[in-house]
């Protein structure tokens, strides 16, 4: 294993690749990691030297106070290769300041843009050949910080490990997604934590969306926690419904992600001249407008999922199938980004980044 300096980051590159044991055709989404991760630890109140090493297990204490108090947080990104294998980020800018906007509520120490944007330009240099061509191949990029202080009391850690890792990525959904509207269980609460990616917002969702699976769904619609009227998200992803020709979505609040890929879309839909509210959007609206016609079309919207259409929805045992259209605002706005992520067509709103 060879040791190198490179803008502040010791780099130690790993002596063999495992890239030719791996089948990318038939890849299942982030059970694959590349060669090489990043690390920095934050320790006696500053950020360490970041290092850039093999991916391997690492060491822990068993009362870091990750697994005591739940002080963890992730972002999801992308980054793809074009024609000219030159390789690409979608918004880094907005995920970096989500990640520390996270890091902010969940009362965990800010990472400096050197260690966050730098590292992974430099990460995604290294493990370059990972990276495959074409529309609707990409590398999952999972940035996270964890509390890695010793000791069972509760309060904030005073030492973190920021990490990268790399997954190279087809796309995440297959198949049809059927989803169950929320009646008892919510994803967050007001003064919570919703609008943060931390970790615990996505264990909490385990459980009914096991219970949905049970019942043949995919995935369940969160609806507000205090009356169980207002659509929220869908899964791990943020929502849109097309009613007749508007398209609708709620806003983002304490309860609600920010979602990187759902304000792209937002901003592609508007320039396409398609009609878009943002808005509460209310159970009792959506259910009349799939008995009377009007309901045209679900999807979710994400970093990993891009646009995922839902062919379904359940509410108080009722299911509403949606029935398949031309032209839909799904294909029409997916089509528009990923050509876009893949340098397929112009950026003329500014939101790639070439890794230098």
């Amino acid at each position: 294993m060879s040791t190198t300096q490179t803008s502040k980051i010791e780099i130690r590159k790993a002596t063999s690749s495992k890239i030719s044991s791996v089948d990318f055709e038939n890849l299942s989404f982030g059970a694959v990691f590349t060669d090489h991760l990043f690390e920095c630890d934050f320790k006696n109140g500053e950020w360490q030297t970041p290092v850039i090493k093999p991916y391997a297990p690492i060491l822990m204490d068993p009362s870091s106070k990750v697994f005591h108090y739940g002080q963890a947080i992730f972002e999801g990104m992308k980054a793809y290769k074009d024609d000219n294998n030159d390789v690409w980020l979608f918004r880094p800018d907005e995920n970096y300041k989500r990640f520390n906007n996270s890091a902010v509520r969940m009362a965990m120490p800010e990472v400096p843009e050197s260690v966050f944007i730098d590292g992974l330009n430099e990460l995604l240099k290294i493990d370059k050949d990972w990276i495959q061509k074409g529309n609707g191949s990409s590398m999952y990029i999972r940035p996270f910080m964890i509390a890695t202080g010793p000791g069972v009391v509760a309060n904030p850690s005073d030492e973190y490990k920021f990490m990268i890792l790399l997954s190279p990525a087809k796309s995440y959904y297959s198949g049809e997604v059927k989803v169950i509207i929320a009646e008892h269980y919510s994803r967050a609460a007001n003064g919570g934590i919703g609008a943060a990616k931390a970790a615990g917002n996505y264990a909490a969702q385990f459980y009914p969306t096991n219970l949905a699976n049970k019942d043949g769904f995919q995935q369940v619609i969160w609806t507000d926690d205090a009356t169980h009227t207002k659509l929220e998200e869908a899964g791990t992803m943020n929502v849109f419904f097309r009613i007749n020709d508007t398209l609708l979505t709620a806003p983002t609040s304490e309860r609600i992600l920010d979602g990187i890929t759902r304000k792209s879309l937002i901003a592609m839909a508007e320039k396409e001249g398609l009609n878009v509210e943002v808005r509460p959007v209310i159970v009792s609206e959506l259910v009349e407008a799939a008995k009377n016609g009007s309901l045209k079309e679900i999807f979710g919207a994400g970093t990993a999922a891009v646009v995922s259409v839902i062919k379904g929805f359940s509410y108080q045992d009722v299911y509403y199938e949606m029935t398949s259209i031309e032209n839909s605002y799904a294909s029409l706005l997916k089509e528009k980004l990923t050509n876009l992520q893949n340098k397929l067509a112009e950026d003329t709103f500014g939101w790639t980044v070439k890794v230098q």
